[in-house]
This record gives structure tokens, sequence and C-alpha cells, in this order.
């Protein structure tokens, strides 16, 4: 994930609208009705403000609900450690632009990080994009915050009640960044600024220990695991078992890494429940638990905390969200020997988003028969890649730089792998 990160900034910047809806619509077309944007890669061709709500546009012309979490972040900007030492890791023929392009050159202040969190609730807020989109904190991650941002945030979640978003303990060099640096204990400290509430969720968490997912059970924070993201970056498997076992609220997310890059939830779900429902008779997973990750507890995730609305998060039931995942049994069951097969079973054996007939939200068919309704998808797609060749054509540095991340991954192998990030060797 390390080496993976700076090669996100590739691509020159887009549409942020045509962007956001393609995404979009290729989410809800499999499955997705609620969508946590941890909004790490801005286009940067408008203010954030006018871009935040060409995205907020874009969810309401989808017609899912995202949670938006804006990035906030303050300190090293290359690796896990000072900018200078990683800078000494690279190359020297590469070190200049690198340090141009993603050092740190002067620390943001949290006051004005967090009044462009105000700015972007107030654009949704007088926007009418309310039923669209919950504006949240999104700390990148601790190790790219620092301690003064990550109370500045705490004590503003308190104040106003907002969400926050932020990845945690993610790869095992996360996990020996944080014993290095507060040796008192990642989550105690973050408990001890008042971060660990009702109100966070924690993407990840893969390299979490056993007390501290029960710290995070108490403290009612939910975590985002994203089974096919961490092993596609070869982050490890989450401990999902024993984040049940601890009482942990525990949700499904993609982190935009589906397997075969298409955001299909099912077969997310089904990749999911094989790796966590135990071994041999062991069941660490039960269905009920399956479908709280999910199905239930995501809208807590995007929404933030409301108890009356979480009771009927992913049910049918009288005063629940009309949001209807409707599949083709017929298409799931081609060559059926049985009738008495729980149609469940089929789901967990085979299902994927071309099984999806219909996707209702709020009452509202958005997806019918693999077709987005409720905008021109195809036509959204095509005008986006268009768009990102042509700028990428006309960038002449895209290609050096392209060259510099290639080079800048191979160097930070031995730089985490010598554990030098740590001041150590």
């Amino acid at each position: 994930m390390e080496s993976w990160l700076p090669f996100l900034g590739l691509v020159p910047g887009v549409d942020p609208y045509l962007s956001a809806a393609t995404c979009f619509a290729r989410a809800v077309r499999h499955g997705v009705a609620r969508l946590m944007v941890h909004y790490t890669c801005v286009q940067g061709l408008s203010s954030y403000v006018d871009e935040a709500q060409a995205v907020a546009r874009a969810a309401r012309d989808v017609g899912i609900h995202i949670g938006f979490a804006i990035v906030l972040r303050d300190r090293q900007g290359i690796a896990y450690s000072s900018d200078d030492a990683a800078l000494n890791a690279l190359r020297p023929e590469i070190r200049s632009l690198v340090a141009q392009r993603l050092g740190m050159h002067a620390s943001p202040d949290p006051a004005g990080q967090l009044a462009l969190v105000d700015a972007v609730a107030d654009m949704v807020a007088q926007g009418g994009y309310g039923s669209h989109v919950t504006v949240q904190y999104g700390p990148t991650g601790v190790q790219w915050c620092s301690d003064a941002l990550l109370q500045s945030i705490a004590q503003a979640s308190s104040d106003t009640g907002r969400p926050v978003h932020m990845h945690l303990l993610e790869t095992r060099y996360q996990r020996e960044w944080a014993d290095h640096t507060y040796p008192q204990g990642i989550l105690t400290y973050l408990d001890a600024i008042g971060l660990l509430s009702p109100r966070l969720t924690l993407a990840h968490c893969t390299w979490a220990r056993p007390q501290e997912l029960a710290l995070l059970a108490e403290r009612g924070v939910t975590i985002a695991v994203n089974t096919s993201s961490n092993l596609g970056l070869k982050s490890g498997v989450a401990p999902v078992a024993e984040m049940l076992r601890a009482g942990c609220r525990v949700a499904m997310g993609l982190d935009g890494m589906a397997l075969d890059e298409d955001d299909d939830a099912l077969r997310e779900m089904r990749l999911a429940y094989a790796l966590h429902r135990g071994w041999g008779y062991d069941v660490t997973m039960t269905r009920a638990q399956l479908w709280a990750f999910a199905a239930a507890n995501g809208d807590r995730v995007v929404r933030g905390p409301d108890a009356g609305r979480e009771s009927l998060a992913g049910r049918i039931a009288p005063g629940a969200p009309a949001d209807l995942l409707i599949l083709d049994h017929a298409d799931l069951d081609d060559d059926a020997l049985f009738s008495d097969i729980d149609p469940l079973d089929y789901v967990l054996a085979r299902a994927k988003g071309r099984h999806i007939e219909q996707v209702i939200i709020d009452g509202r068919t958005i997806v019918h028969r693999g077709k987005v309704l409720s905008l021109d998808e195809p036509a959204l797609y095509a005008e986006l890649l268009a768009q990102a060749r042509s700028r990428l054509g006309s960038h002449a540095e895209c290609g050096r730089w392209r060259e510099v991340v290639m080079m800048m991954a191979e160097d930070l192998g031995p730089f985490y792998e010598s554990r030098a990030f740590l001041g150590c060797c």
C-alpha cells in the first residue's frame, strides 16, 4: 500500500462531476446504496467547495446517499517519517521532484482545515443536498495527522455531532509506526483525546490487537473492513472473528479496490464471509452477523449514528428505508435440481452484480436489469475516459512523474523493510 499510494496522482485532474457520477453509477449498479467517499484525490480544477458541490450533485443525480469525508492531514507527506528522512532513502535524481509534489512544505493550520469542513457542510445545507450527503471529518490516518489536528477534530466532532472517518492500522508498517510513536498504545491515545466515540468509523484495523478491539467495542466505534483492498494491496486479513467476539460493530467496505475493480458488493460479501465464517465446524461469523456487516452497519458509517434509523437498517419493515436489492432467482438457480434450497445459499455461493434485477433506493428504482436509470452511465464514462486520455496526452510532465513514482516505489521497499522509517537503522 505504501508504494501504491503515489500512483493515485498520475492522472491529471478531470471534471469532478464526471469522475464522481461514473463511480457512483458503477457502485449502485453492483448493489451499493450507501457509499463512503473519503475524498483523498482532489481534481483541483476549481475551489474545494465547488468541487465538493459537483460530487454532491453527482450523488443526488444518481440517487444514492454518500458520506463525504473532507481529507485532513498535516504531516509526513512522503512516508511514515519526516520528509527529509524519506527523501534520503530515494535515489538522488528524483528527490527534488518528489519533494515538490509530495512534501509537506507548510503545516496547514488545524483551524483552517476545520473551517473547510464547515464550508462544505454549509454548501450541502444551502444547496439542498442533505438527503444525499452527510459531511464528515476525514483525517487520513494517525501517521498523517499531528496530535494538534487530531485533538481539534475530536473536539469539533464532539461540539457539532459530525461523524469522523479515519483509516487506522491498515498495514504492518502502520502498526510498527504506531507502536514506536505511541508507546502508551495508539488506541489509548485516541481515547484520551476523546476521538473514540459512536461518531467514529475506523477503516481497516487489519493489525488491531484483541485489547484494542475490546476498547473500540466499549466506545461504540464502527470498524469498516475492506477485504478485497487488503488482499489486493498485500495489507493482510482483518481479525473479523476477534472483532465480532469483542462485540465490535463491523461494516463492509470496498475502499475502491474490489478484486475485479468493479465495486461488486455481492462478490465482496461472499469473499468476506468465506474468509471470516470460521474453519471446519467453528462458526466465527453467523449469517445474521454477515447480514449486519453487509446490509445494516454501513448506514451508520455513511450517515452517522441515529439509534432510531439504525434499528431498521437492513430490514424490510414498516418505517424502514425502502432500500431493496432484487435478484433474479431463476438466473441464480439456472441448474435447479431441488425446490427446497434456501435462496440465501445461492446468494452466498454464486451471487454477483449481474444477478441484480433491480436496485431500489428510498422507494425509487435506480437500477433495472443492469442499467442505471437516473443518468446515462455509458455516455458519462466515455466522456470521462476521453477527457482523462486527452489531458494525459497534453501534459508532458505526466510521463516523467510516472517514471519517478515507479522509481520511488522501488526505493520505498527497502526503506520500510529495514525499519529505517522508524529511525532505528
